[in-house]
C-alpha cells in the first residue's frame, strides 16, 4: 500500500496472499516508489524460476533452507542469511526445506501491485 504520506503501514492481515508458482506464496507488505517489501513462502521443492530484473533486491532468510543460484553461482542458504542481487543478474532458488523470506527491491516492483 502506498500514499502521500510519510509512511505507510500495512497490517500483515491486509497482504493480499498470490500464488505465484506451484508452492509459492507472495505477499505485498508494504512499497512507496523506491522501495518495496515482500513475504514469499515456499513449501519443500518449490521453485523460484531463473530470472533478472531492473531492481536491486535483498533478501532475508526467515526459515527454511533453500539453494539458491545468483549469476554462475549457487549455494545453500537458511534462516538468518541474507542475500544481495544486483540488477539486472539472473537468479533463483529451490526450497530444501520449507520456508519464508522476505524480499526488499529498489526501487519498487510495479509488476506486482
Amino acid at each position: 500500500m502506498t500514499n502521500e504520506k510519510d509512511y505507510c503501514v500495512l497490517p500483515y492481515e491486509n497482504a493480499r496472499p498470490e500464488e505465484t508458482a506451484p508452492g509459492v506464496v507472495r505477499r505485498v507488505l508494504a512499497y512507496a516508489k523506491d522501495v518495496m517489501a515482500v513475504e514469499n513462502s515456499f513449501e519443500e521443492g518449490a521453485v523460484g524460476s531463473l530470472h533478472s530484473h531492473p531492481h536491486s533486491q535483498l533478501t532475508y532468510i526467515i526459515s527454511g533452507k533453500f539453494r539458491f543460484t545468483i549469476g554462475e553461482e549457487t549455494f545453500e542458504v537458511k534462516a538468518g542469511d541474507t542475500l544481495v542481487k544486483r540488477n539486472g543478474v539472473k537468479h533463483g532458488c529451490v526450497c530444501l526445506e520449507k520456508g519464508t523470506l522476505v524480499d526488499f527491491f529498489t526501487p519498487m516492483r510495479e509488476d506486482f501491485i
